[in-house]
């Protein structure tokens, strides 16, 4: 069975168990309905997914992959913060009148910096780094630029990602201050398994293991029910993960480049309620 899954189970047993409730709190998230969207979470979570073994793909219910590989692109590789270059409409709550996100997630990925080296923004920089430099500890990336976040529709979430070579095994350990369980948690684990086997591809290396580190991992209280159903599934096992072996360019990517085949899932037609 998926260790995806029972990864994700395990987490979200121990936050209903164990988490601690912000209802004694006054917090910014709300439900369409204007109430205040509170929740119960662990403080410091922390999953490992071994990409050798298995692709890290939830089958408890379905997870759009190709959406997230989409997204990923979005970010990483067109580094734009404007929705209108993205296929899907989950950014459309946080984008203004313009598609614009303001200085967030792609546009952070795209400010080019001065190195002896030469100019390179942030992704351009662990490209090169991980062909010339894979034994440095200085290869990694962070949109959380203060100097910006007022003009930030939305404080980045999964923040940063710091690479690390051993070996031939490209690892990668993914920040993020704050992570909704039901809705987000296995996309991001998705995407960002995803773009280290992307990084890995194109540098000469093979994908070693993703590290999910998670400040604030949450359920939030209109998710619960819908959390306990999925608990109680039994998973089926993990599917099986092809990238296109002819991409050497990490710019030449495309949704096309990634297949997931024999992916099964527990049907899950409930509407999930999203806090803004």
């Amino acid at each position: 069975m998926s260790r995806a899954d029972l990864l994700y189970r395990e987490t979200c047993a121990r936050i209903l168990r164990e988490g601690v409730w912000d209802t004694d709190q006054s917090v910014r998230p709300r439900w369409a309905d204007g109430s205040p969207a509170h929740t119960v979470k662990c403080f410091g979570v922390v999953n490992r997914y071994d990409l050798q073994e298995e692709f890290p793909l939830m089958t408890l219910r379905r997870t759009y992959w190709r959406s997230c590989v989409e997204e990923l692109l979005w970010i990483w590789q067109k580094k734009s913060n404007n929705v209108r270059d993205l296929g899907s409409h989950i950014w459309d709550s946080w984008a203004d009148e313009s598609g614009s996100i303001g200085k967030a997630y792609g546009y952070q990925l795209g400010i080019k910096y001065r190195f002896p080296e030469g100019e390179f923004d942030q992704v351009d920089r662990v490209l090169y780094d991980l062909k010339h430099n894979p034994a440095s500890r200085r290869i990694l990336t962070s949109l959380y630029n203060f100097a910006d976040l007022h003009e930030m529709a939305l404080y980045p979430c999964a923040y940063s990602m710091t690479f690390h070579v051993s070996g031939n095994r490209l690892n990668a350990i993914l920040n993020q201050r704050s992570q909704d369980m039901l809705t987000a948690n296995n996309w991001n684990v998705v995407q960002y398994a995803v773009l280290v086997h992307m990084l890995a591809q194109v540098s000469g290396l093979v994908a070693g293991e993703l590290v999910h580190v998670i400040a604030d991992c949450h359920i939030y209280d209109r998710h619960i029910p819908l959390v306990e159903q999925m608990l109680e599934l039994e998973p089926y096992p993990a599917p099986e993960f092809r990238l296109d072996p002819a991409v050497t360019d990490f710019y030449a990517f495309t949704p096309d480049s990634v297949q997931v085949e024999n992916y099964r899932y527990h049907p899950f037609s409930a509407r999930i309620p999203v806090a803004i």
